[in-house]
């Protein structure tokens, strides 16, 4: 019965040692402070709306994945003070919320590697594997979610390929989070549609195992709005539309 018990708990022990983080990374959702492109095609306000849509679709997503005990998750913010984004949080029922922080995206996403492992290393969870999403997604779910947890438990790193020519996800595993290796985070012409080539290139010649999950569209323009609308009457419809 002793051997029993020893055994559960060594195998409650190890999940928590390795269960990963979901850093998902979003902006404010108001007028004039998110989704710019889209911005100039169908009005800031509207624009600002389907990307608070957008952010909570992929909250709601990340908490069915932590629901089921397979990650915990952290949402990074950006355009909108520490104070005020602890008060979204409370009512969005986000527990673990974080500022971005100055300077380009690279920057921005080693920070928030940075300050989630040392987190994870004060609560001794240190092999833990980290994941940055984004929230340009409709149509992101669970399975995506599952598989790149998976796929961590092999390679040393997974991407999430955009059509854009960047990334959606990106998560390291405990080998290039300790210490956090540098090379994606620079040497990559940020908000070009070199990012996911020059990060592929990257790991190639430092020799990472790595590991492509789907290709999926962002949601940045008036053009990715139009497979969920009526093609038809796509352009009719852009001016009032509604998400």
């Amino acid at each position: 019965m002793d051997i029993v018990k020893s055994k559960a708990a060594t195998i409650k022990k190890f999940n928590k040692s390795t269960k990963p983080t979901i850093v998902l990374m979003t902006r404010w959702h108001a007028t004039y402070r998110c989704k710019s492109r889209l911005s100039k095609d169908i009005g800031a306000f509207k624009a600002a709306k389907i990307q608070e849509k957008l952010t909570n679709h992929t909250i709601n997503v990340a908490k069915g994945i932590q629901k089921k005990g397979l990650a915990e998750i952290k949402v990074a913010i950006d355009g909108i003070g520490l104070k005020a984004a602890r008060k979204w949080a409370l009512l969005n029922k986000v527990k673990t919320i974080a500022i971005q922080g100055h300077g380009n995206l690279g920057t921005k996403m080693k920070r928030q590697f940075l300050k989630t492992h040392s987190e994870n290393n004060i609560s001794h969870k240190n092999r833990n594997p980290i994941l940055l999403i984004g929230t340009d997604l409709p149509s992101i779910s669970h399975f995506e979610l599952i598989q790149a947890i998976h796929i961590l438990n092999e390679k040393e790193m997974v991407l999430g390929p955009s059509s854009d020519g960047g990334y959606w996800l990106i998560g390291l595993s405990h080998k290039l989070l300790n210490p956090l290796c540098s090379w994606p985070f620079s040497g990559i012409s940020w908000g070009t549609d070199k990012v996911l080539q020059q990060t592929i290139q990257l790991a190639s010649s430092n020799k990472i195992n790595y590991q492509l999950l789907q290709t999926k569209n962002d949601l940045d323009n008036i053009m990715d709005l139009s497979p969920w609308l009526d093609y038809k009457s796509f352009l009719l419809s852009a001016s009032s539309y509604q998400l």
